[in-house]
Parts: C-alpha cells; sequence; structure tokens
C-alpha cells in the first residue's frame, strides 16, 4: 500500500485521535482553571504556611518536565489505592501542570485589578468569597483569556506525552499505526498536520478573543 493510500485509510483513525487529543486537552485547561483559582486565592489570602506549600507547589510543576509528572502520577495513584482509567489519569496530570502556570496568570492579572474596589466592598462588609466572585474574578479572567487560549494551545502539543502511559490519543494512535503497517513518513506527516490545523485554529481563535477582550477594556 502506498504512503497516500495509507494516510487515506488511516485519516478516521488519526481523527478520532485528534478528537481524544483535543478532549483531554480542553480538560486539562478547564480543570487547570479550578487548580489556578484555588492555589491564586491560597496564596493571597492564605496564611504563611500556605503561600509557602503554593510557591513550592508552582515551582515544582513549572521546574520538573510534564513526562515526569505524568508518569508519577500514572504510578502513585495506584499505590494509594486510586485505579483510575488511563485517560483520566493524564487530564489529572496536564490539569494539575497546568494549574501552576495559571495561577501565575491570575495572580498578575490581580495587580490589574483597581484596590479602591476591593476596598470598597470591604467597607460596604462584603464576604471574601462574593468580592472574589462578583468584583476579582471577573476582571481577572477578562485578562487573562488570550493567554489561556495559548495555554489551550500548549496543552494540545503536551498532551502527545500521555501516549507514553497508553491514552490513546493522535501521537498514540499513529505509533499504533506505524507499529501494524511499518510505514512511517505518511503517517507521522499526516499527524503533524494534523496538530497544525488544530494548533493554527486555536491561534486564530487566540486573535479573536485578544480583540474581544480589548473591545471590552476600552468601554
Amino acid at each position: 500500500m502506498s504512503e497516500f493510500a495509507l494516510v487515506l485509510s488511516s485519516l478516521p483513525a488519526l481523527l478520532r485521535g485528534a478528537e481524544n487529543t483535543l478532549a483531554a486537552s480542553a480538560l486539562g485547561v478547564v480543570l487547570g482553571v479550578v487548580v489556578g483559582i484555588a492555589l491564586a486565592v491560597a496564596h493571597e489570602a492564605g496564611g504563611w504556611a500556605l503561600r509557602l506549600f503554593v510557591r513550592f507547589y508552582v515551582s515544582f510543576a513549572r521546574g520538573t518536565p510534564l513526562f515526569i509528572q505524568i508518569l508519577v502520577l500514572f504510578f502513585v495513584l495506584p499505590a494509594i489505592g486510586l485505579d483510575i482509567p488511563k485517560f483520566h489519569a493524564g487530564v489529572i496530570a496536564l490539569s494539575l501542570n497546568s494549574g501552576a502556570y495559571i495561577s501565575e496568570m491570575i495572580r498578575g492579572g490581580l495587580t490589574a485589578v483597581p484596590r479602591g474596589q476591593i476596598e470598597a466592598a470591604r467597607a460596604l462588609a462584603m464576604p471574601r468569597p462574593l468580592i472574589w466572585r462578583h468584583i476579582v474574578l471577573p476582571q481577572v479572567f477578562a485578562l487573562i483569556l488570550p493567554p489561556l487560549t495559548v495555554e489551550f494551545i500548549a496543552l494540545v502539543k503536551a498532551s502527545a506525552l500521555l501516549s507514553v502511559i497508553g491514552v490513546v490519543e493522535l501521537t498514540r494512535t499513529a505509533q499504533q499505526i506505524v507499529a501494524a503497517t511499518f510505514q512511517p513518513v505518511g503517517i507521522w506527516i499526516a499527524t503533524g498536520m494534523l496538530y497544525f490545523v488544530m494548533c493554527f485554529a486555536l491561534a486564530a481563535l487566540t486573535r479573536r478573543v485578544e480583540r474581544a477582550t480589548l473591545v471590552y477594556r476600552l468601554r
């Protein structure tokens, strides 16, 4: 079978792998936002011990390879009695890593929130959770939406590492096809093109989000 014919016959499987890649990356970003918010709030509102933990966590997550983090999580979870599917373990690893970066985005965005608004809310005896929910976080997310979409793009590419634990995403699918056919060239070119299409589409979305955010900030 020619390389071109192999790519055409393998395209449905590669597209299913790409769908899993997008699903894992999207879940990783969404859960990463939750982790990032928790870390940012803990750092800003917690005591010194909590701030120290957050700093250590962020430094560890950003200072060690995601590949190692995925392997550690994959082997540690069963050791403590949590036998979860490979896909879920991969998503958790992506979200914990992404959460460290997103927490720093949120902390950076906090500097742009006018302190007078927070002081006014405190003067009105508004509880701290409501201040964060109604005043701080909406403004912060309006500012960090563009870098969040960039983080999504980064996770799409980083999700290829999930193949090492057997998650059948795009890279793992390509590996399986190559192992069965011994024709790597066309399959890997097609796989690279699919990653490019996904990342290009997300980059276009990033530009639209940046323009929309700029309009929002100018109002």
